[in-house]
């Protein structure tokens, strides 16, 4: 089975280039809708219980409360079920890839991780062009202090347990860089990966 894992910060690119795969006969599996799920129950009665912060908080609280696998312990679950249904598919692309034991998984069953690299500049004018219901505008400041949360270890938390941006960036075997605006470019350079 072909497996593909897919990082990268928030409004990068990563969705778009997992549709590509999931059109091409791969299961789907987003460790972010995951994650945005727990968060808009444990943060339902903020204005913005989808927000990185939110998130950030969620992921950490799932993988310290239920083990750091947790998430994709899930995955597996849900891609072995389909095919005990008799689905067939001709591989697996887990997306939003965010804690080292997802990344380390994904490579040591000869897998792909690819991170998709993105401005913050770019990110940010993404994210304030189309704000998912449960999110508010942020400055740009605001922005990158809360991304901050993914990239840096939080005290009083295992390290296993926590949200790693940058050992899921140092330990992809592709990079896909994605600051334009051209959807149609991005598709045709992704559809190489593939």
């Amino acid at each position: 089975m072909k497996i593909v894992g897919i990082g990268g910060l928030p409004r990068s690119g990563k969705d778009t280039l997992a549709e590509l795969f999931i059109s091409d006969g791969y299961y789907g599996f987003s460790f972010g809708d995951y994650n945005r799920e727990y968060s808009r129950k444990r943060h339902k009665d903020k204005p913005d219980p989808i927000s990185v912060a939110s998130m950030t908080e969620t992921s950490n609280w799932l993988r310290e409360t239920y083990g750091p696998d947790v998430i994709l312990r899930a995955a597996l679950k849900e891609f072995e079920q389909k095919q005990s249904e008799g689905h067939k598919y001709k591989g697996l692309v887990l997306f939003s890839v965010r804690a080292p034991v997802e990344a380390d998984w994904i490579v040591a069953h000869g897998g792909e991780l690819i991170w998709v690299e993105t401005s913050d500049e770019v990110r940010y004018q993404r994210a304030i062009n189309n704000l998912r219901p449960g999110e508010t505008k942020l400055s740009l400041d605001e922005f990158k202090s809360q991304e901050a949360l993914q990239w840096q270890p939080q005290p009083g938390i295992p390290l296993g347990s926590q949200m790693n941006i940058e050992y899921i960036k140092s330990h992809a075997t592709k990079t896909l860089k994605n600051n334009g605006n051209d959807l149609a470019e991005f598709t045709h350079r992704a559809s190489k990966l593939l």
